[in-house]
């Protein structure tokens, strides 16, 4: 496993800091993540051990981050928010996203960092760096400069049939039933398939990569989404809110994002 941060596609200052805080956190998870299985046993036991490796990669990110862009501000799942009016700029983090996967030892799960800027008109989301460490893959994207798996340059599907979508939805009982139903709807109608990854980033970041077709959520926070959505625009897929229409996903903590032939035909075949 890499442990300094190689040549990758994307070398830009922002995207640098990014991808080594990123690869710093990679000993802590994968030394946790070979210890969980024998957790099992006691669920209660893999839940605690799950949060405090939460705990720790938050502080690893945030201490790294913090040296690199002192004026930054935090927006962080496990510490809440960090305020610095000396900049527009803020981090928004998900130090383990995918942690049910983790505790069950799947590996499918990442780390994912943004960069959100305040703008006139609210904030706007300007990098993203989405980390697999398990499979050693560094998604990245930058406003304007395109997105990246490790060397390799990112492009949305192309596909125009066959579709595989990735939805995530609450293990609650009946919560967000109108919206799941709607999404079962859309992939009938398109033959697609759809399958739940639980890991909201590595699933956009996947979208990015064209291997999944889109993805759907009906609720996520803002730190599951803002690295993925950078990443989406940037591979030229297009990002809206669930129901096919235009608006700020990442205000809205609802998203459809995927390829534009994918929105399209979704929004053909119900007559929108």
């Amino acid at each position: 496993m890499q442990q300094s941060n190689p040549q990758f596609g994307l070398n830009t200052p922002l995207i640098n800091v990014m991808t080594a805080a990123a690869l710093k956190t990679t000993r802590q998870i994968l030394r946790d993540f070979g210890e969980i299985g024998n957790l099992q046993i006691s669920k209660k036991g893999a839940m605690d051990f799950v949060t405090v490796t939460d705990q720790r990669v938050e502080k690893i990110l945030q201490e790294h981050l913090a040296r690199a862009r002192p004026d930054f501000g935090f927006l962080m799942e496990e510490s809440g928010e960090v305020l610095n009016a000396k900049s527009a700029f803020r981090w928004v983090i998900d130090p383990l996203d995918g942690t049910t996967n983790f505790m069950h030892a799947i590996p499918y799960f990442c780390v994912s960092i943004a960069v959100e800027k305040k703008t006139a008109h609210g904030s706007e989301l300007v990098a993203g760096v989405i980390y697999d460490p398990v499979h050693d893959e560094m998604f990245m994207a930058e406003q304007g400069k395109g997105a990246f798996v490790n060397q390799r340059r990112l492009l949305v599907s192309k596909r125009d049939t066959d579709f595989y979508f990735v939805t995530g939805t609450s293990r609650r009982k009946g919560q967000h039933s109108v919206e799941c139903s709607r999404l079962a709807e859309y992939a009938d109608g398109l033959d697609a398939v759809i399958r739940r990854g639980g890991a909201a980033a590595l699933d956009l970041a996947y979208v990015a990569a064209g291997r999944y077709d889109a993805a759907w959520f009906p609720k996520l926070q803002k730190w599951d989404m803002a690295a993925g959505i950078v990443l989406v625009r940037e591979a030229g897929g297009v990002v809206g809110l669930p129901n096919g229409t235009v608006g700020d996903a990442y205000e809205s903590l609802s998203i459809f994002a995927g390829s534009k032939i994918a929105h399209d035909r979704m929004m053909q075949c119900h007559g929108a």
